[in-house]
């Protein structure tokens, strides 16, 4: 594990006073008492998860909202950031629902607070795929099994009417997915940001799923943000601030990819600006506001129950994982 502090200015080339009033000082905080803590420990991805924009983006916003140090942590990119947070290594986790479903289950100490964006994901095929349907009998790569790729593509392919047991032939601990593509050892895999953009550049496969544009995957929250239920008992105002840092910089995504990309890129987030500018312009950071957080975990939860993957109902995944009241308060004060 390595801690990253975010003591660098949030912009290159302009002031912090600049940043603040691009996103704007927190409506209510004259009604609210300070942070209970002002030392807060978020998740970084080695090598850039680009789709984590405002979790980046985020740090000079907590400033304002009464952090003085904000810590980035680095684990080891081949371990899921929901082991980071169940060992207690950060105080939010960025996860796909069937991620954080599974959590839950298993019971990790969490709770689910906001939806962050929806759709980054894409299924990429070779020739003889053309739709989910047509991979029965093909060789799909994942990197682990229980992944969020493994989750996903189960519940994608049993939504077609595929029985993802006996019709897809599974290939397993496929690190570099590009490469066992390019070489022939897989037909499909399911990537997430920048390899799709990568590989469109490049006119290598084609993609036959967007959970950006394809629904119902379209429909629901791509990546969810959770807390430790700790800290949320514990600092709730913190845990308020933070999220709505998070929010005000997913806004920052959606009004201006062109400028946030840059700062990403800048501040060392993320290593090129055309994939972080890709990556912005089709992810969806424009839905925390309209799409249902409680919807989404229940539509995976049933399909993951359905599946077999979990035993618990969506209802059960709710009321154990769950906190809503701050993503509703901050539905009421940031109105556009």
């Amino acid at each position: 594990m390595r801690i990253i502090q975010s003591r660098r200015r949030f912009l290159a080339t302009a002031s912090l006073a600049g940043a603040v009033s691009l996103v704007g000082a927190p409506r209510s905080a004259h009604a609210e008492p300070p942070p209970e803590i002002t030392t807060v420990r978020l998740p970084r991805w080695i090598g850039g998860a680009y789709c984590w924009a405002p979790a980046y983006l985020a740090g000079e916003i907590l400033r304002v909202e009464g952090f003085t140090d904000v810590q980035y942590i680095e684990s080891d990119p081949k371990v899921d950031q929901s082991v980071w947070i169940a060992r207690g290594e950060t105080d939010f986790s960025i996860n796909h629902p069937p991620l954080q479903i599974t959590s839950i289950e298993a019971g990790v100490p969490i709770k689910i607070i906001g939806g962050l964006h929806s759709g980054c994901l894409e299924l990429i095929a070779n020739e003889s795929v053309r739709s989910v349907a047509d991979l029965r009998g093909k060789r799909v790569g994942v990197d682990l099994r229980n992944s969020t790729a493994h989750i996903m593509l189960i519940v994608i392919a049993a939504w077609v009417g595929l029985d993802p047991t006996k019709d897809i032939q599974w290939v397993f601990d496929v690190s570099k997915p590009v490469d066992f593509f390019l070489e022939g050892k897989i037909d499909a895999f399911l990537g997430a940001p920048p390899r799709p953009q990568q590989l469109r550049a490049k006119n290598i496969g084609h993609v036959i799923l967007s959970t950006t544009a394809d629904r119902p995957w379209s429909q629901q929250f791509c990546c969810m943000v959770s807390v430790r239920s700790e800290f949320v008992k514990s600092y709730p105002v913190a845990t308020k601030r933070v999220l709505r840092a998070m929010v005000k910089a997913a806004d920052l995504c959606a009004s201006d990819p062109g400028w946030a990309a840059q700062q990403l890129v800048q501040r060392g987030f993320l290593p090129n600006y055309d994939y972080a500018y890709q990556t912005l312009g089709d992810v969806r950071y424009d839905r925390w506001r309209d799409y249902d957080a409680e919807d989404s975990l229940r539509f995976y939860a049933l399909r993951m129950q359905e599946t077999g993957i979990i035993k618990s109902s969506p209802q059960e995944i709710i009321a154990q994982g769950t906190d809503w009241r701050f993503l509703e308060e901050l539905k009421r004060e940031l109105k556009t």
